[in-house]
């Protein structure tokens, strides 16, 4: 069993994971999506940027092509659960583990790739959650910059939030889940602000 660097709550900064701690990792939650992920993954491309994607298992087996087209383009993946449900670390610990595991082998079976990072719905984590991670050799990730993206602020807020990021951050990003053309248009503005700042990105 992988002996993780802190406590083994869920890593909030690179620090916390003994990475880079001069780079920013960008995180994206609740993918695959159809419309958003294709262009969050063209922008990412004109960019050079490597992000860390955390992919709902049931997501993944409606748009195989796309979790695929993920890891070939030199991104790294996470395990999102299968469903994405509420009141995730509430859950009775067989379907806790059910979401956990079948996430895993799902994105595994179509990518090729066993995730190495866990992200709990809503952030939503417990001692259980953490020993369940522990046992499967995950590790649990947050983040430290969030621009709340999902509940759709608008481009201006997003790209504000984001465009504070520092050295050492994991920032928090969604490309499924609703309406994120203005994630899209946030991260379109904002990236080149962050790499003409000098800002270095890595994926997990």
């Amino acid at each position: 069993m992988a002996e993780w660097p802190g406590s083994g709550g869920p890593a909030h900064v690179l620090g916390d994971l003994g990475a880079d701690p001069e780079a920013v990792a960008l995180t994206v939650d609740d993918g695959p999506h159809p419309l958003w992920t294709p262009e969050l993954l063209d922008l990412l491309a004109r960019h050079e940027i490597r992000a860390t994607f955390f992919l709902i298992g049931s997501e993944v087996r409606a748009h195989p092509e796309l979790a695929r087209r993920i890891v070939a383009e030199g991104h790294s993946v996470g395990n999102h659960t299968m469903h994405h449900p509420q009141s995730f670390a509430a859950l009775p610990e067989t379907l806790l583990e059910k979401e956990v595991v079948d996430a895993q082998r799902c994105i595994e079976d179509v990518t090729g790739v066993a995730a190495t990072w866990f992200r709990a719905p809503y952030g939503d984590w417990s001692p259980l959650v953490l020993r369940r991670l522990h046992a499967h050799g995950l590790r649990g990730v947050d983040w430290s910059v969030d621009p709340e993206d999902w509940s759709e602020p608008g481009a201006e807020h997003v790209a504000r939030v984001v465009g504070g990021s520092r050295p050492g951050d994991i920032v928090l990003c969604h490309d499924g889940g609703g309406d994120r053309s203005g994630t899209v248009a946030a991260l379109r503005e904002v990236l080149p602000v962050l790499r003409d700042r000098g800002t270095r990105f890595t994926a997990l």
